[in-house]
């Protein structure tokens, strides 16, 4: 059978689409584009309306451009809607987040009116393929280590869709990472819904901290990226633990401020200030000089004035983050923002978000010509003519280079396109 999984939203989404993608090739399916394949399994996102919409739009698509193709869809949009899916051209079942992780079992029966064995006689691929770095597109392996969120952001349908935090023990991430490195992955991603209140929920309780060195300590020889930490989960012990771990974890962090007003902090619910969150940042610079720091910026929030937007405008320029991600404030049903008072104006979205994401290239711009010259650990990607080194520069380098090698690379020159040379 052949196959084709298209994934929307965060790296927890990139996460489970691996894992979909394993059990397909383990009973024998092969990788094909979407127009070409016999199975489709969309896996969304529902973060914002525009998610929703891409979906949509993504799935019309497929229909349209492959009309024999069963499309499957899954994730939070799928969990949170799924009449919005269910009439859509070629959708033969829509799963949710709590049924996702046994797709592929309950699933090809129903799809195909044939048995699993007579569904894959004949596959071109061997039954039980092995993954490898090229699987789903990615040279880094992402693990979901954690799943779910307890938090209440007034803004977010997360916690509808995903459900209350759950964890993976320990020992089972580390054999998962042991796994995945025994493939050949160089480089494993660690990422969660709230990653941050990882272990609360296991028995004995244990910590994202008590995670994150028992991987340190792990016979793995894989460097680790931590995904999307919320800014009060950052402890003073977790950036001690990576600054001191020698390049076994990545110098970057992605700490989503949202709002630099406390204002709207507080009125979205998050539960720290600016203050905190640039003594956080600031500490991070101070033992991770070249470290790179994204952020998440919310404009259009409910009561949002000038006033707070100009808190950002004050901050941002000066802080010492290396790119943004702005978002337009979607309202989501269901949650306490979508019944607040003071709705902004979509013009005044609309110009609050370009003038951030200018703020946001400007800080990219700032963070990329202050490597230059320098050397930093990465790994190669695409055909080896791509490195995404340690503190997340893209740099492309001459080829000669094969994919998923461990190199070193020059900064040679940081334009419109960040350029090196492996040394």
């Amino acid at each position: 059978m052949r196959y084709a999984v298209v994934t929307f939203g965060c790296r927890v989404n990139q996460a489970d689409s691996l894992g979909i993608e394993e059990d397909l090739r383990r009973r024998g399916a092969v990788e094909s584009p979407a127009a070409e394949a016999e199975l489709v399994v969309v896996n969304t996102c529902s973060v914002t309306a525009t998610a929703d919409q891409g979906a949509r739009q993504t799935i019309r698509r497929i229909a349209r451009d492959n009309p024999s193709a069963r499309i499957v869809v899954t994730g939070c949009y799928a969990t949170r809607a799924a009449s919005d899916l269910t009439l859509l051209p070629n959708v033969v079942r829509v799963v949710a987040n709590t049924e996702k992780s046994a797709l592929v079992d309950d699933l090809l029966d129903g799809v195909s009116g044939m048995s699993t064995a007579e569904r894959f006689a004949g596959a071109e691929g061997p039954c039980g393929a092995p993954i490898a770095p090229g699987l789903a597109g990615r040279t880094a392996f992402t693990i979901r280590v954690q799943t779910g969120c307890d938090e209440r952001c007034a803004y977010c349908i997360i916690p509808t869709t995903r459900g209350q935090g759950r964890s993976l023990p320990i020992d089972a991430v580390v054999r998962e990472v042991e796994r995945v490195a025994a493939s050949g992955f160089r480089e494993v991603a660690i990422t969660g819904v709230h990653l941050g209140s990882y272990g609360r929920d296991l028995q004995p309780r244990a910590s994202l901290l008590d995670l994150l060195r028992a991987l340190a300590a792990s016979s793995s020889d894989v460097v680790f990226r931590v995904s999307s930490l919320e800014p009060m989960d950052c402890s003073p012990e977790i950036v001690a633990l990576i600054a001191g771990s020698g390049g076994r974890f990545a110098p970057h962090f992605h700490l989503p401020l949202q709002h630099a007003s406390d204002a709207l902090l507080a009125r979205m619910r998050r539960p720290y200030t600016l203050d905190t969150y640039r003594r956080l940042v600031d500490g991070i610079v101070e033992r991770l000089p070249h470290a790179a720091i994204g952020s998440d910026m919310i404009v259009g929030f409910p009561g949002e004035t000038d006033r707070d937007f100009a808190v950002n405008e004050r901050y941002l320029p000066s802080s010492p983050l290396s790119h943004l991600h702005v978002f337009p404030y979607s309202d989501r049903p269901g949650t306490e923002a979508s019944s607040m008072e003071g709705r902004v104006p979509a013009p005044a979205i609309r110009d609050r978000g370009a003038r951030l994401r200018q703020v946001g290239a400007d800080l990219a711009q700032r963070f990329r010509s202050r490597q230059v010259g320098t050397v930093r650990p990465g790994l190669t990607l695409e055909g080896g003519t791509l490195v995404v080194t340690d503190n997340y520069l893209k740099v492309r380098v001459p080829s000669g280079h094969a994919r998923n090698e461990s190199v070193r690379v020059r900064i040679d020159e940081a334009g419109g396109v960040v350029t090196g040379t492996i040394v």
